[in-house]
C-alpha cells in the first residue's frame, strides 16, 4: 500500500510529461490533495477560482487520464478553490494524507499494450518471447529475464503482458510490483509488532500467484535478507508452474553482489536483451505516438526528432510532445520544422558545444565507412568515397557551423559552391531517403560515443 500524498505525486509525474511545461507549472503544481472519500471520489484543490476553472474548462480529461492510470477506472474527481477547500475541512476535518490507501485496480497502464509497442529489429525477439508468455503463462520461457538500457520499453512489455492476461486469462492471479516495493514490504514485515504473522501474509501473498512480475530487479543488489527471501519465492513459485517475469538494467551476470544461486536461477529461463532503437524503428515510435495522442506532426519533423534523440525511447517521445506542445501554444494546427528547431534549441546547442572538431567528424566518417582520410579530401570521384565526403562535408557544417569557405580548405580547396552542393544535397536526402537518416543517424551516434 502507498499513501495518498504518494499516489498523488505519481498523477502529478504522469501530468508533467503530458502537458505543455507552462501548463503543468501554472495549473496543476499547486494542486493538493485533500481526501479520498470511501476509496472512490478524490478531493483536491486549487489555490483559486480561476485556477479551477481552468482545470473544469481545459484540463479535466488530461487529470482524469493520468488519475485512473493510478487508482484506477471507477475513480471520480472533485475539484475545490481555496474557499471551498476550507468549508470541506470545517464540514468532515482535516484528512491524514500521509495514510496508506488501498486500491483495488488494474495496477497496469492501459497505455501499455502489444498493440501500442513498436516492434523493430531491437526489440523483436522481446516481443515474440513476451507475447508466448502471455499466451502461455508458466509453459514458456519461464523465467523471462528481460534487459536493457533505460526508456527502452522493458516496463512496456510487462505491463502489455499483464494487460494481455487480464483480457484474456482474468481469473490468474497476477501481481506486477517494483524490485523496491518488494524490498520494502519485506522490511516492514520483519518490523512489524506481529512479526511472525506479517512475514507469513506477506510470504502468502507473493507465493500464492499464478504470475509474478519483477520491475527493476537488479534494486535487489546489495540487500542479503531480501535476496534469501526472493529465493525462496521464486523457487515456490517456480516448482509450482507459475510464471515469472524480470526486468533489469543489465543481465544477471553483471548485477553486483548478485548471489550465484539467484543468478542461477535468472538464467534458467530465456534471458533477453532490448536494444536501442534504429532510426526506422525511432519513426515508427514516433508515428505511433501521433497516432495515439492525435499529434497532427509534419513528416520531416517526425525524421528531425529521430536523428536528434538519442536511444532513450522517453526521450523521443517527451522531445515530440515538446515540438507539439509549442505548436499548440502558437495556435498552430500541425508541429512543422519552425516549431520542432525552436522546442528543441537547448539540444541543439549542446550538440554544437560538444567540443567536435572537423577532424573528428571526418575521421569518423572514415572508420564508419572503411575509408582513409586521403580519400575523402582528395580528388577520387567514386560514388564509395563521394557520398562519404559529402555526410562529412554536411556533418561539420550542421554541428560546428563552419563557413563553407572553410570547409572547402580543408577538403582539398574545393570551392565553397562545391560545399553547399554536397551540404544541401544530403539535406535533401535526408528527407527522402531512409538509408541516407540512418547513415547520418547513426554517425551522430558514433560522435557522441555511442
Amino acid at each position: 500500500m502507498q499513501d495518498l500524498n504518494s499516489l498523488w505525486q505519481a498523477v502529478l509525474e504522469k501530468l508533467e510529461i503530458t502537458v505543455s511545461n507552462v501548463s503543468f507549472v501554472m495549473w496543476f503544481k499547486p494542486l493538493k490533495v485533500i481526501d479520498f472519500v470511501e476509496n472512490k471520489t478524490l478531493i483536491i484543490s486549487t489555490n483559486s477560482v480561476s485556477a479551477k476553472n481552468q482545470i473544469l474548462r481545459n484540463y479535466m480529461d488530461k487529470l482524469k487520464e493520468a488519475t485512473v492510470d493510478i487508482f484506477g477506472e471507477n475513480i471520480e474527481i472533485e475539484v475545490l478553490d481555496q474557499n471551498e477547500e476550507i468549508e470541506y475541512i470545517k464540514k468532515h476535518g482535516e484528512k491524514n494524507t500521509e495514510k496508506e490507501v488501498e486500491l483495488a485496480k488494474n495496477p497496469f497502464n492501459s497505455k501499455y499494450t502489444f498493440d501500442n509497442f513498436v516492434v523493430g529489429k531491437s526489440n523483436q525477439f522481446v516481443y515474440a518471447a513476451a507475447r508466448a508468455v502471455a499466451e502461455h503463462p508458466g509453459e514458456k520461457f519461464n523465467p523471462l529475464f528481460i534487459y536493457g538500457g533505460v526508456g527502452l520499453g522493458k516496463t512496456h512489455i510487462l505491463h502489455a503482458i499483464g494487460n494481455y492476461l487480464r483480457e484474456y486469462n482474468p481469473n490468474l492471479k497476477v501481481m506486477y510490483v517494483t524490485c523496491e516495493q518488494f524490498a520494502n514490504a519485506y522490511i516492514e514485515s520483519l518490523g512489524s509488532q506481529s512479526k511472525t504473522k506479517a512475514t507469513l501474509e506477506f510470504r502468502a501473498k507473493y507465493r500464492n500467484l499464478d504470475v509474478l512480475m519483477v520491475d527493476d530487479i537488479q534494486f535487489i543488489s546489495k540487500k542479503t535478507s531480501t535476496q534469501e527471501e526472493f529465493f525462496h519465492t521464486f523457487n515456490e513459485l517456480f516448482q509450482n508452474n507459475k510464471q515469472i517475469i524480470i526486468s533489469s538494467d543489465r543481465p544477471p551476470k553483471d548485477i553486483e553482489t548478485l548471489a550465484d544461486r539467484l543468478k542461477s536461477r535468472f538464467t534458467c529461463g530465456l534471458t533477453q536483451d532490448i536494444q536501442a532503437p534504429d532510426f526506422e524503428t525511432k519513426v515508427a515510435i514516433l508515428r505511433k505516438k501521433c497516432q495515439l495522442e492525435k499529434y497532427v506532426i509534419d513528416d520531416d519533423v517526425i525524421d528531425y526528432i529521430a536523428d536528434k534523440a538519442d536511444t532513450n525511447i522517453r526521450e523521443l517521445e517527451g522531445m515530440l510532445s515538446k515540438v507539439y506542445f509549442l505548436a499548440n501554444l502558437l495556435g498552430k494546427r500541425s508541429a512543422t520544422m519552425e516549431e520542432a528547431k525552436g522546442a528543441l534549441e537547448s539540444l541543439v546547442e549542446e550538440e554544437k558545444n560538444q567540443g567536435i572538431t572537423a577532424d573528428e567528424i571526418i575521421d569518423t566518417v572514415c572508420s564508419y565507412f572503411d575509408i582513409t582520410k586521403n580519400d575523402i579530401i582528395g580528388k577520387k570521384k567514386s560514388k564509395e568515397v563521394v557520398e562519404p565526403r559529402m555526410i562529412a562535408i554536411y556533418l561539420i557544417s550542421e554541428i560546428i557551423e563552419m563557413p563553407l569557405v572553410s570547409i572547402g580548405k580543408i577538403f582539398g580547396g574545393r570551392d565553397h559552391t562545391t560545399i553547399m552542393h554536397s551540404r544541401d544535397k544530403i539535406s535533401d536526402q535526408i528527407k527522402s531517403s531512409q538509408k541516407t537518416r540512418t547513415l547520418v543517424s547513426e554517425i551522430r551516434k558514433m560522435l557522441k560515443g555511442g
